[in-house]
């Protein structure tokens, strides 16, 4: 998790099941918890921005036509 992280997005604006998994861990508050033992390990980022944006490609909520007419 980089430092200019994006605020998760509510349900309605999620593109996919990264969203959805991101915005529970900052509802559930572990994205904070991930990022006090990844500093303590000496980590700067955890990967979790790529994670989510690969899960988004993988299992999005919308087909690419429908991303088209909006």
């Amino acid at each position: 998790m980089s430092s200019n992280k994006k605020p998760s997005k509510n349900q309605q604006e999620q593109e996919g099941l990264g969203d959805t998994i991101a915005y529970l861990t900052s509802l559930l508050q572990l994205d904070k918890l991930v990022k006090e033992v990844t500093s303590a390990m000496g980590i700067e980022d955890c990967g979790c921005d790529r994670r989510r944006e690969k899960l988004n490609e993988m299992f999005p909520y919308k087909k690419d036509e429908e991303k088209k007419e909006q």
